[in-house]
């Protein structure tokens, strides 16, 4: 598995979020109110994240007091870092671009408030982002004197 491009993810966020534009300017009357729930969920989640990526990262540089992860489970968690930074993309990119379309009416109540939810769940989809960012790179193994050994050109003798 490679590790997570930026680059990916901003493509993600921009592409949903054009895709999601477009969409909304037709059915946004025939839409619910957006739910408020979505920002304490993500921002949970990547709380959960964050924690587990400073509890993995001492487990992985074998800190005192701390017991050796096995690989298994430090890949499974490099799984979930990445499946969830790409989800909380296209989240990201779905509530910005229903903030985008709110933009251009907010003197009426409804999309004022639909605005500062879908404001709150994209900064609460960038926290995801970031604690899974920094997850994956927690779950990196860190490298040894050997590792540098091998990354030196060999002398020609």
């Amino acid at each position: 598995m490679k590790p997570t491009r930026l680059a990916v993810i901003v493509a993600t966020v921009a592409v949903v979020a054009a895709v999601t534009w477009a969409v909304v300017r037709f059915l946004y009357t025939s839409l619910p109110l957006l739910p408020w729930t979505m920002v304490p969920s993500l921002l949970l989640l990547a709380l959960g994240e964050l924690y587990t990526a400073l509890v993995t990262r001492a487990r992985i540089q074998r800190r005192p007091d701390t017991k050796p992860i096995e690989p298994l489970v430090a890949a499974r968690l490099a799984a979930l870092a990445k499946a969830s930074s790409h989800a909380a993309a296209v989240l990201a990119g779905v509530f910005g671009g229903i903030m985008i379309y709110l933009s251009s009416s907010l003197e009426k109540p409804t999309p004022l408030r639909d605005f500062f939810v879908s404001g709150g769940t994209v900064l609460a989809a960038v926290a995801l982002i970031g604690a899974a960012l920094f997850l994956e790179y927690a779950c990196r193994v860190p490298k040894g004197p050997e590792d540098e050994d091998e990354q030196r050109p060999a002398s020609r003798t």
